[in-house]
């Protein structure tokens, strides 16, 4: 299967255009479509989101992730292999942490170009055909070069700020659930937040902090918005207590 991660939108014409590509290179592989709305313009926090969630697909899966704001620059075009899946997107950060917590990982910079290149629109007319080609089974030396990825070592491992504002103003940090004790206290948009397993043990209106079903330490208000009722944004910084 082919898997979109991008910042896209469902709304206009992109990512409609982008899934058409994809029907012309890759004609009956199924098409997942599971974010348009990562942190626009932002691969940092969609790094650490793209690392929880591509866990979720098997081996063997083609994940196109476009988080592009340097598209038409001298940036690369990079084709990863981490954990037998595949990812195709810019070299900017946005597979750090894929890369980084596999046990093994290949890379190639993407040498293949189709016949028009638009300088604006690289993940429908240079990444989808790509990500088409390897779901077909081409192999990536067919289309690129081994190459050393640019690294970002000063990027932390976990990263304690918001990364995603969801659909109900749940909003997911890039902290892993495992690297935080079950009794830690945060503090989020200046508001200190307790740990709980559920939203139905804390009551209505109460902020909390929990493990999500992917393995991030998520904030939420019960039956409200955590992103109003505590003013959280993407980059919003979270403190850890002791």
């Amino acid at each position: 299967m082919i898997v979109l991660f991008t910042d896209f939108g469902l709304g206009g014409p992109y990512t409609g255009q982008v899934n058409a590509v994809l029907q012309e290179s890759a004609p009956g592989v199924p098409v997942i479509q599971l974010f348009a709305d990562a942190p626009a313009g932002q691969p940092k926090p969609a790094s650490y989101l793209l690392a929880a969630y591509a866990a979720w697909f098997p081996a063997g899966t083609v994940l196109l992730c476009v988080i592009d704001p340097g598209v038409g620059s001298a940036r690369r075009g990079l084709i990863a292999e981490a954990a037998g899946r595949f990812y195709v997107g810019p070299d900017n950060g946005l597979f750090e942490l894929v890369l980084r917590r596999a046990a093994s990982s290949r890379c190639w910079e993407i040498g293949w170009r189709p016949p028009a290149l638009s300088a604006s629109f690289h993940g429908r007319d240079l990444f989808a055909p790509v990500a088409g080609r390897l779901a077909r089974g081409e192999a990536p030396a067919a289309l690129a070069s081994p190459v050393v990825p640019r690294g970002y070592p000063d990027w932390p491992d976990d990263l304690a700020e918001i990364v995603y504002i969801d659909h109900y103003g749940n909003a997911l940090t890039g902290l892993r659930g495992e690297s935080l004790p079950p009794n830690a206290r945060l503090v989020a948009g200046g508001h200190p937040v307790a740990h709980a397993e559920t939203f139905s043990s804390v009551p209505s209106g109460a902020a909390f902090w929990y493990v999500n079903s992917n393995g991030l330490v998520e904030i939420a208000v019960n039956t409200g918005r955590a992103d109003r009722a505590l003013g959280l944004a993407v980059g919003s910084e979270v403190t850890i207590l002791a």
